[in-house]
């Protein structure tokens, strides 16, 4: 494999995000960028870069079967399919999504944490019209959390909570309007067992109570990885 210069790093991380490189092309880039923080940081740049360029364009609801087709093509049959390619699939193809995809790949190739497995988790509405994706990243401790569809009522805000067995509901966070948010995931929720994720709408600053105050809009349990 030939190492790329400082002429070509950057705008080869740009095509890798945006998945324009051919199959050999990304298994070649994927193997360099695990030897070379600087590759990761590139990617990494790129991914906020991109990230905002969906927002002009309007959601648009798949047909029912869909992932139900979907999932049974990425889990049904060995071999597995890479995480961050199926995150990608759950989420449509958008440049947003590709740019998360990406930055899954950065992260995933980092080696595994002490603090135990990653997982994943869809949170969605029943009529999808509010969906998130929360991944837990163990190497950072945090839970980065990426709004796909929808938005927060007029005037209020969309406030994470998880929720474990028959403890109350803990707020992990008020989510920006917009992008991504990386939330620092409490010891109590690294393992994902019995772990219930909610988005409930609260007025803005978030819930004066330390409870959920407004409608829960949207739950999801995580899968681990």
């Amino acid at each position: 494999m030939t190492e790329m210069t400082g002429e070509d790093r950057t705008p080869r991380a740009a095509e890798y995000v945006l998945r324009l490189l051919t199959p050999q092309e990304q298994t070649a880039f994927e193997a360099e960028m695990q030897t070379d923080p600087e590759l990761q940081s590139d990617v990494a740049d790129w991914v906020d870069h991109f990230a905002g360029l969906n927002d002009g364009f309007a959601p648009a609801k798949p047909r029912a079967a869909l992932k139900a087709q979907l999932m049974a093509r990425l889990f049904g049959a060995p071999p597995p399919v890479p995480l961050w390619r199926r995150v990608w699939l759950w989420q449509g193809v958008s440049l947003a999504a590709i740019a998360l995809a990406a930055f899954l790949a950065v992260e995933l190739l980092r080696p595994a944490a002490p603090e135990g497995p990653g997982y994943v988790a869809e949170i969605a509405a029943e009529d999808n019209s509010l969906r998130l994706l929360a991944v837990y990243d163990p190497a950072s401790g945090q839970l980065h959390v990426t709004r796909t569809v929808g938005a927060a009522p007029a005037g209020r805000v969309l406030e994470l909570w998880a929720i474990q067995g028959d403890a109350a509901p803990a707020s992990l966070g008020v989510l920006p309007d917009e992008g991504t948010a990386r939330l620092p995931l409490p010891a109590a929720y690294h393992a994902a067992e019995g772990l219930v994720l909610a988005i409930s709408d609260e007025p803005p600053g978030g819930s004066p109570t330390g409870a959920p105050t407004g409608s829960v809009l949207a739950t999801g349990a995580p899968h681990g990885l």
